[in-house]
């Protein structure tokens, strides 16, 4: 019977149509409703497309030697799934999730009889967490730096007209709201951030590690986690969560020197529930690669003074642009360095823009085809 159940919720939220078994370059279904597909050195974007409550916005742009963002969005009759999955340490965690995560909320909702809960989603998170743990513990003697990889993971679901926010890391989600009668647009931050350069997250730190005076250490002017890493939580990351991951052969710099007791880092996301209403406008997820050289009122700005299409390009541009800047260079200087060196001006950015239009959010008007995008796993 549950299994039954879980290939009919599947169907719901899994692509359909005439092109549902065809996929393009970077794995789209539906294409016939993604919108432009474009490419500007390492700078990717989808301009505009639609999905189950409207128009969406996609892009990615490179700075590593090899691409550690991945991105997705899935939508069908039932709602819509958008993850930003920000990696670090390589590309396994993030791959890994982009893979498998979506896949376990499908299982996760099928197990509620086809309802989203904050459960159901942390369901997912859990188990996705657990794949990538048992597959670091089976690659441990042939690729042992996997131990060393983690993902920061950003999810919305939006369903019957709720918007459910799910974050481990520090990528963000972002509102626009329109204020009353005045034209104006408000910026309203719906994630919870978790990094170590946010006091609430050294205290959160210090609280649940009493008996450790370096849980937190300020290096170079940024606080990181036992001096390693930023984020406090994210999927991945095991060598910072289990004691038989951190020692030999693991890359030293990463070993700590005493003794691990407890799980230093969490896959808990911070989950919020957010009832849609009329004045919501659109929503941008990214990964924190934008929010280091835009603020959220800007970003909110840029999208709402523009034309749907292009929107999430526009983003990572702006975003460039002021990298440039603060470097004292010209934006058509930095768009000339490559990949890897790119890295020492920003980070890799991925940016999902989704516009709410709020008669098919009320009606559940369906799109006649399914749309499931993700990012390329390289450029």
């Amino acid at each position: 019977m549950l299994l039954a159940l879980m290939n009919l919720f599947s169907l719901c939220w899994k692509p359909f149509g005439r092109d549902a078994d065809r996929y393009d370059s970077i794995g789209v279904i539906g294409s016939n409703f993604a919108g432009r597909e474009g490419r500007e050195g390492l700078l990717w974007f989808r301009d505009v497309g639609k999905y189950a409550s409207g128009d969406f916005s996609m892009a990615v742009v490179q700075a590593n030697q090899v691409l550690e963002d991945q991105s997705q969005i899935e939508s069908g009759p039932l709602g819509t799934f958008v993850g930003i999955y920000d990696g670090h340490g390589g590309p396994d965690a993030s791959r890994y999730v982009c893979d498998h995560l979506f896949r376990h909320f499908q299982a996760s909702s099928a197990e509620s009889r086809g309802l989203v809960t904050a459960q159901t989603i942390e369901r997912a998170f859990r188990q996705t967490e657990d794949g990538y743990t048992a597959l670091v513990s089976s690659s441990w003697n042939a690729r042992p730096q996997i131990a060393s990889a983690g993902t920061c993971c950003l999810v919305g679901v939006i369903f019957q007209q709720t918007l459910f926010v799910a974050n481990a890391g520090d990528s963000r989600v972002v509102l626009g709201k329109k204020v009353g009668n005045t034209g104006g647009m408000a910026a309203i931050q719906l994630s919870t951030e978790h990094n170590a350069n946010l006091e609430a997250v050294r205290q959160e730190l210090k609280e649940s590690h009493p008996h450790d005076p370096q849980i937190v250490v300020l290096k170079h002017g940024v606080w990181r986690v036992k001096g390693i890493i930023q984020v406090s939580r994210s999927i991945g990351d095991v060598y910072l969560k289990h004691p038989q991951f951190n020692r030999e052969p693991l890359n030293p710099k990463f070993r700590l020197p005493q003794p691990m007791h407890m799980p230093i880092l969490s896959a808990n996301p911070s989950i919020l529930s957010h009832p849609l209403q009329p004045n919501d406008s659109f929503l941008i997820f990214a990964s924190d690669g934008l929010w280091e050289h835009l603020s959220n009122e800007k970003a909110v700005d840029i999208v709402n003074s523009n034309p749907h299409a292009g929107s999430a390009k526009r983003l990572i541009k702006a975003a460039l642009h002021e990298a440039a800047r603060k470097r004292e260079m010209r934006y058509s200087d930095l768009r000339k360095i490559d990949k890897k060196v790119r890295r020492h001006f920003h980070d890799d950015i991925s940016v999902i823009v989704l516009f709410l239009n709020h008669d098919l959010i009320s009606r559940g008007t369906v799109l006649d085809s399914a749309l499931s995008l993700r990012s390329a796993l390289d450029h």
